[in-house]
């Protein structure tokens, strides 16, 4: 048995609904890191979600941030952050999401990344294309990295001189018109998707962080690989390009430069 994009749609917007009642409260913080933080309404948004898939489709095996790996039929293989920009959530600052992914056989195949601030549901099922609320999605046609808007991320371990993206960041402030960090992969990706912005990446990833999100950019048009151009970018060390096919050459090609990522 297997689910249909309108099962993740729908308990991707429940668990939504679970952030957003606990949305600008006080909240009980935890620290999984010095600065990786976690909260009751990721654990409460996780139980929720966790508690649907396994009732509807027990055989299958999950991967989710604050339970791990919970062990099924590999063929049938979820993704799931229940609130990916913690840090945000708990700062009071409305970027935050909820991003379920499904795989069939290793190839992902339905996504889901809803940011329910914005009643924005970003959803995309392999070579069907991408959606924002029902309406189809496309990158960006940008080819220049000069009028190029890019986004990135930092990765927790910022101790680490040739993982922390600064050097990266900084050359690609010479090269883009502008780069941005929102603090969630998953929109990110989306808004990569739906040509808002005009290229990602990152490194220090985690597969619940892009795996809707790089179906959704694929499905939209977009070009994906790892930091060294490779398309089976989908393993660990986890790290990412998302772009057209033009600006993706050029993000790699500073990269390259750069010679910073991961080998």
């Amino acid at each position: 048995m297997t689910p249909d994009l309108d099962y993740l749609i729908r308990i991707a917007k429940i668990a939504g609904d679970i952030l957003m009642d606990g949305y600008l409260q006080k909240h009980e913080i935890y620290h999984k890191g010095r600065i990786d933080l976690v909260t009751e309404m990721d654990k409460r948004s996780e139980s929720f979600l966790l508690g649907e898939i396994t009732r509807d489709f027990p055989d299958h095996s999950i991967i989710t941030e604050e339970s791990g790996f919970l062990s099924g039929n590999e063929d049938h293989r979820w993704f799931i952050d229940p609130l990916d920009g913690t840090s945000n959530y708990a700062h009071g600052v409305p970027l935050f999401s909820v991003t379920i992914a499904y795989a069939y056989q290793g190839a992902l195949t339905l996504a889901v990344t809803l940011d329910p601030t914005r009643s924005h549901c970003f959803s995309a099922e392999r070579e069907q294309g991408a959606y924002l609320n029902e309406r189809p999605i496309h990158i960006s046609k940008t080819e220049e990295l000069v009028d190029a808007m890019l986004v990135t991320g930092f990765p927790y371990d910022m101790e680490n001189p040739n993982g922390n993206n600064l050097d990266n960041f900084s050359s690609f402030m010479s090269h883009a018109q502008s780069i941005r960090r929102l603090g969630s992969a998953a929109i990110d990706l989306a808004y990569v998707a739906a040509g808002w912005f005009d290229g990602y990446w990152e490194m220090g990833i985690h597969a619940w962080d892009i795996a809707a999100g790089s179906l959704l950019v694929k499905e939209a048009g977009g070009m994906v690989t790892d930091l060294q151009g490779n398309a089976d970018f989908f393993k660990s060390p986890y790290a990412l390009i998302a772009a057209n096919p033009v600006i993706h050459a050029k993000i790699l090609e500073v990269l390259q430069a750069n010679q910073h990522g991961y080998d």
